[in-house]
């Protein structure tokens, strides 16, 4: 028996289909209590907080969040006490409010994009009421990966070698966690980003507009370790809502734009390591982030 439901981290790593002579597998993240990879970092940062002591019990934690950081601190402040107020873009799906409004927490909306929300939150911790977790620079965010998805996908591949890291990249801390745990066990595995083909700051150098719901958050996050990354790949939103379709209709894997994107560029890298004679039946580890539950109303599975 858990003692609380933070116990329950945790995910399975699913083969998925990928190109002959290789083989693709997701972590699918939506196994976890709060529904998507956001879940470790949230609670990872909290417990970092009450270490140090920047959180003792009264405080009220303020983030700003795209939604799945701010559903897992929601999950985190239920379970651990805390009122959680969340700073969230007014173009973010209305399933992602309704989810935290579930767990008690409070939203505030602004216009523009997850800058935008970071400038409110820092406003509303700098009146002393407020704790702000700081998901883009905390250290606890790739470290929850680096101690909890990179150990359980080491275990769940057994004596496979992992060849390639495929993951999407937002505040860069599920990349840099597991990016940093995967190369101490294999120290050639290639650790490839992903990034909205229209807001491709990493491989353009400037930032842009796209529809991604928690992937290019139009700049440079200061927990992105660039120099893990071998490679950066773009994906067009039209491309990666439709693999999230085929991945429902074909595989019975529901999951979100993120994760659609990822397992295009994981099927394009292990295509690239099937190609190549030195690597016998490469392994390409990919991420998928959430539930696809979460963009219904943005019409994606109509």
């Amino acid at each position: 028996m858990k003692s609380s439901i933070l116990e329950t981290v945790g995910s399975p790593l699913v083969e998925v289909d990928g190109p002959d002579g290789a083989t693709v597998a997701a972590k699918v993240e939506s196994f976890n209590p709060g529904g998507s990879a956001k879940d470790r970092p949230a609670r990872w940062m909290v417990e970092a907080a009450e270490a140090e002591g920047t959180l003792t019990g009264s405080e009220t934690i303020v983030e700003p969040t795209s939604g799945n950081t701010g559903i897992g601190l929601a999950m985190v402040g239920a379970a651990e006490g805390y009122d959680v107020r969340l700073i969230m873009p007014s173009s973010k799906s209305p399933e992602r409010r309704r989810i935290v409004y579930g767990y008690g927490a409070e939203i505030e909306l602004v216009d523009g994009d997850i800058s935008d929300a970071r400038e409110r939150a820092d406003e509303l911790e700098a009146t002393g009421e407020f704790v702000q977790m700081r998901q883009f620079e905390n250290p606890a965010n790739p470290q929850s990966h680096y101690e909890s998805t990179g150990p359980e996908i080491l275990e769940q591949v057994g004596d496979r070698t992992v060849d390639a890291l495929v993951a999407g990249i937002g505040t860069g801390g599920t990349i840099t966690g597991i990016g940093r745990r995967l190369r101490e066990a294999f120290p050639d595995v290639a650790v490839v980003g992903v990034e909205p083909a229209t807001n491709a700051v990493l491989s353009t150098g400037e930032a842009g507009e796209d529809g991604f719901q928690g992937m290019g958050p139009g700049f440079v996050s200061e927990n992105l370790d660039r120099s893990l990354l071998d490679d950066v790949l773009t994906v067009e939103l039209d491309d990666a809502e439709e693999e999230c379709r085929r991945l429902a209709r074909e595989e019975g894997i529901f999951v979100g734009q993120s994760s659609g994107a990822s397992n295009l560029a994981a099927k394009q890298v292990a295509e690239r390591l099937a190609a190549d004679d030195d690597v016998a039946d490469p392994l390409v580890v990919t991420v998928y982030w959430d539930s696809g539950e979460r963009y219904v109303s943005t019409g994606m599975f109509d």
